[in-house]
């Protein structure tokens, strides 16, 4: 390490010291480096211990404070740094220390031990609450500066001489002079005075307090059991967490203050055993690190050199290093209380700023609330700072201390801007801005979905949207959908994108992975041959899946007169199966893009005659045990397969939200109005959300997830977006597995005369729990936000007070909308919990109900759909009735074009932070009861919007009736199995419709 003697070299250590301090603050939330925090905490320990270890041994460390002549009246810097003594503040020599009294170093060699001591179980500590944030509290770093300022005060400022204040006559009226006199004595006080320090570290560690608020009304609805007490045992460490940082701090400046007693040899002796110590520290921890848990469950499949962690952990560790070598050469002029309230005023500004610039208006900050916090640490920091410059700065600091002050006002000028200019109430609900949208978007879709009026209109359709001519049997196909009255002609885009990147593949090498596919039973797959116009089923499929390649088949039966011959590969599974990394899907498709469209002359529009002998036989079904699939099972899925679908410079590949406890703003805003989802579309694309990680049962721990990184030809019932599964409708659907059907038990009563209430009834089949995976998965989540949410605020947006057309987010606890804002649920687990190892912790938190007649919804006005393992069955079932389907989820299916947010149904984010709020909406929230109102004269604080929900209600049981009945998943299907005709025919180049 350098020397830094020289104005200009302690000058950049302050700069480095605000720098690192920066980078580390705004890196904090998206680091891939708590993945692991044992491997990380020793990365820094080594890295540290290294680094200082050379240094104490090659160069001479730390810059010197200027001599105390030099500085202003008052205590001498150098006291800061001398034992205590009252016999005299005269520096040891160095002989005077060798003849002191052993106890003296055995004194020293006690602080160390326990200062290592402290950070190991810090380290254990730290991992706690990085495994468990949804259960850790805010935390309480901001008292840091305010617990040291009281060892500052004990150690040095209470014995300190102080200059007694002495009153001036400046002016002769009264009124001034007392003003003066005040501001004067109080400016004494706050610069001057022993209990400086405490009060600037008081008002910075207040408006850190305020800070850690601005996050109560975004509080995760991932679980915090009840059952485990986790919230009051992540409390404790907290609060151990804020002791042993406290502690740390100070045990390294009493190691400090010994270790400046003497010459340069005790100051590295003293830097060799701290950096040994680390080293050692580092040593322990990768030892024990064998037996104890690492990471969260949900990143237990990561490898141990996972390229995103292991460059987040060295980043960190970097900064970390490059934060406490500057802090080392400031140590000496600024002392720790300086370093804690300069570094703590850069954590509060940075933490503060991002909160602030991510509401709009959600979550709800007022403005009093926003400025509060930057007042106050900006408060803190000057003080601190402008006491050094009257009382005891050093001459080569004191303009480098000026800067500091101006950069600080200035930084929180620009955060005051923020805070004004962001809008905090609305004066329209934005669901009345979305209906209307999705009003428009619908009107859109049907202008441009069904434009062709003749066979000609389609085929110069077909030609314009997706630069090539239709395939051979398009004649056909249009008169099947035309005879049918399907309201979708033109717009098949769902297709196109399916088959796009097949279109680089030879068409030979498309039929031999569809033989080694269906004649492996690893491959949970199952297959079924057309031939001359009839499917068959292929024989040996597992008899309890056996219902869906049936199904699929009895979809074909009305059109594959007009199929080609050729196999088709079905997936068995609910999960998708086909993740083909960004990277090699791209190449795939900028292919295909460059392939022009040939002149029709060239055109062949016949089938080729020989398309039987390119398929090898299917059956028996056991032929090979070549297989693609890897088994990604009972796992977290979203790093090596999920995000790998998404571009590198996406959030999903280069940001880790790791911290559970609060909803991830900058993920919700790109397709949300608050907390509204624009569309289900956008709300299910994966690549700008990187909290999803935690946040669904498929990318927490399968129950199955048999996958390929290969593109292969495999249809899929669903699949999420970026996926290369072959999307084609349902059979679960297309049988009914699930009916609405109404009975005289159960009928199905127009929309006011339902039930004013949420409907739930599920099971726990979304993904497999051993060690608490649970907690994030969307079906325990949503059964806990509505029955069991007693440890967190929710916002929901209501009419202000003073005006029932504006509105605002209000902060309230968990179990307020049920208990005092009246909205009423039946949402429960089905008995038994299933798919777990830790069943009894579920069993205890949430209780369960026995099963219901699925008839039984319609009695309920709002109805609830989410993701199972797979697509949830109910959606079109919940489409056909007269109540209000509400849905969330990621899966997509082949309609998700035809159906339109906010008019056909209610989108609901998958984090649940906005359910509140929709279902207030619609529902409506009753004002507070007085002694004048009864039950049938009560007043409405937000009125039920009834004309809104069932006008939603009906307008997506007509269409669901108009466009997804079967007949339309036969059409999509015929039109779907030309394509994958035309794609695996050895002409296909060739091969078209010319109309």
């Amino acid at each position: 390490m350098i020397q830094l003697s020289s104005d200009l070299g302690l000058k950049l250590c302050v700069g480095i010291f605000l720098l690192s301090s920066l980078f580390l603050t705004t890196s904090y939330n998206t680091t891939f480096a708590f993945d692991r925090p044992i491997s990380t905490s020793v990365l820094v320990c080594f890295l540290t211990g290294l680094t200082l270890l050379a240094s104490s041994r090659f160069v001479s460390l730390g810059s010197t404070p200027s001599s105390p002549t030099s500085k202003r009246p008052g205590i001498p810097l150098a006291e800061q740094f001398e034992l205590p003594s009252r016999a005299s503040t005269t520096s040891f020599s160095l002989g005077d220390a060798e003849t002191r009294p052993r106890l003296r170093f055995k004194s020293w060699w006690i602080k160390l031990g326990v200062l290592l001591g402290l950070c190991g179980f810090r380290i254990e500590s730290f991992r706690q609450v990085t495994r468990n944030t949804e259960c850790a509290p805010a935390g309480y770093a901001y008292a840091i500066p305010f617990a040291i300022s009281i060892y500052d005060y004990w150690r040095n400022q209470r014995s300190r001489q102080v200059d007694r204040y002495v009153p001036t006559q400046r002016f002769e009226k009264l009124p001034l002079q007392v003003v003066y006199s005040v501001s004067r004595r109080s400016f004494y006080y706050l610069t001057q005075s022993r209990f400086r320090g405490l009060i600037a570290a008081a008002f910075l560690s207040v408006g850190g307090l305020l800070a850690s608020s601005f996050s109560a009304g975004t509080r995760s609805t991932y679980i915090c059991p009840i059952v485990l007490h986790g919230a009051s045992r992540l409390r404790s460490y907290r609060l151990f967490n804020l002791f042993a940082d406290s502690v740390i701090l100070i045990g390294i400046t009493e190691l400090c203050r010994i270790g400046t007693q003497f010459d340069d040899v005790r100051r590295k002796r003293t830097l060799t055993f701290l950096g040994a110590g680390l080293l050692g520290l580092s040593l322990v921890w990768s030892i024990i690190s064998y037996w104890v848990p690492d990471s969260s469950p949900e990143l237990a499949g990561q490898p141990m050199l996972d390229l995103e962690y292991s460059r987040g952990a060295f980043s960190q560790s970097v900064l970390v290093l490059i934060l406490v070598l500057s802090a080392w050469h400031m140590l000496p002029h600024f002392d720790i209380l300086g370093l804690s309230i300069i570094g703590g005023f850069m954590v509060v500004y940075f933490s503060s700023l991002s909160a602030l610039t991510e509401q709009s208006p959600f979550p709800f900050i007022s403005l009093t609330h926003a400025v509060l916090p930057l007042a106050a640490s900006l408060t803190g920091a000057i003080l601190f700072l402008l006491a050094r410059v009257v009382h005891d700065e050093e001459p080569k600091l004191y303009r480098t201390n000026v800067a500091i002050q101006i950069l600080f006002a200035v930084m929180c000028g620009i955060s005051l801007v923020f805070a004004v200019s962001k809008h905090r109430l609305a004066d329209i609900h934005p669901i009345e801005f979305l209906i209307n949208d999705g009003k428009l978007q619908h009107h859109n879709y049907l202008a441009q979905a069904s434009r062709s009026k003749t066979l000609g209109d389609a085929v110069t359709e077909y030609r314009r949207r997706y630069n090539q001519h239709p395939p051979p049997g398009f004649d056909e196909w249009y008169r099947y959908s035309t005879s049918r009255s399907s309201a979708v002609i033109d717009d098949f885009d769902q297709i196109y994108h399916d088959l796009l990147p097949f279109r680089a593949l030879a068409p030979e090498h498309i039929r031999a992975m569809t033989h080694e596919l269906a004649t492996n039973p690893f491959n949970d797959l199952g297959g079924i041959r057309i031939r001359n116009g009839t499917a068959m089923v292929q024989e040996g499929i597992k008899p309890t899946h056996a219902w869906m390649v049936a199904g699929a088949a009895d979809m074909m039966k009305n059109f594959a007169k007009y199929l080609p011959d050729m196999d088709l590969v079905f997936n068995l599974n609910d999960e998708p199966r086909v993740a083909v990394p960004w990277e090699k899907i791209s190449i795939l498709n900028r292919q295909t893009e460059m392939q022009e469209m040939i002149p029709k002359e060239r055109m062949v529009q016949a089938w080729s005659t020989d398309r039987e002998d390119g398929w090898g036989p299917i059956e028996p079904a056991d032929q090979t045990n070549i297989t693609v699939f890897t088994d990604g099972a009972w796992r977290g899925i979203f790093d090596p397969y999920v995000s790998a679908v998404c571009p590198p410079s996406s959030k999903a590949r280069s940001q880790r939200i790791w911290n559970r406890r609060e909803t991830c703003l900058s993920c919700v805003a790109p397709h949300s109005m608050g907390q509204f989802p624009l569309n289900f579309n956008i709300a299910s694309e994966i690549c700008h959300q990187p909290d999803l990680a935690f946040l669904h049962g498929l990318l927490i721990s399968p129950a199955s997830f048999k996958v390929s990184q290969e593109l292969i030809p495999v249809f899929s019932q669903s699949a999420l977006t970026g996926f290369n599964d072959i999307l084609f409708p349902s059979p679960w659907n297309y049988i009914d597995k699930v009916k609405y059907q109404p009975t005289d038990e159960h009928p199905d009563p127009e929309y006011s005369h339902k039930k004013n209430s949420l409907y739930w009834l599920g099971s726990t089949s979304e993904g497999v729990s051993r060690f608490g995976e649970w907690k994030g998965m969307p079906r325990q989540r949503f059964a806990h936000l509505i029955n069991n949410n007693t440890n967190n605020q929710v916002s929901v947006l209501l009419p202000t007070d003073s005006n029932e057309n504006s509105f605002r987010y209000e902060i309230m606890d968990g179990n307020t909308p049920t208990s005092d804002l009246g909205l009423q649920t039946a949402v429960h687990l089905a008995d038994p919990i299933v798919r777990c190892g830790d069943c009894g912790e579920q069993a205890s938190e949430f209780g369960t109900a026995g099963w219901a007649d699925f008839q039984a919804h319609w009695s309920h006005r709002f109805l609830f759909d989410l993701d199972g393992a797979g697509f949830s069955g109910r959606f079109l079932p919940f489409l056909h009735s007269r109540s209000l389907p509400l849905k969330t989820g990621l899966f997509r299916q082949w309609f998700d074009s035809r159906v339109t947010s906010w008019l056909h149904f209610v989108p609901v984010d998958i984090r649940l932070h906005g359910l509140w709020s929709t279902l207030a909406y619609f529902a409506g929230v009753p004002a507070a009861a007085s002694e004048e109102s009864g039950p049938d004269t009560r007043q409405m604080r937000m009125k039920a919007h009834d004309q809104q929900g069932k006008w939603i209600a009906e307008e997506g049981r007509k269409w669901a009736s108009t466009a997804l009945r079967k007949e339309d998943m036969e059409i999509y299907f015929f039109r779907l199995l030309l394509e994958w005709g035309r794609l695996t025919d050895d002409q296909r180049d060739v091969l078209g419709f010319g109309g």
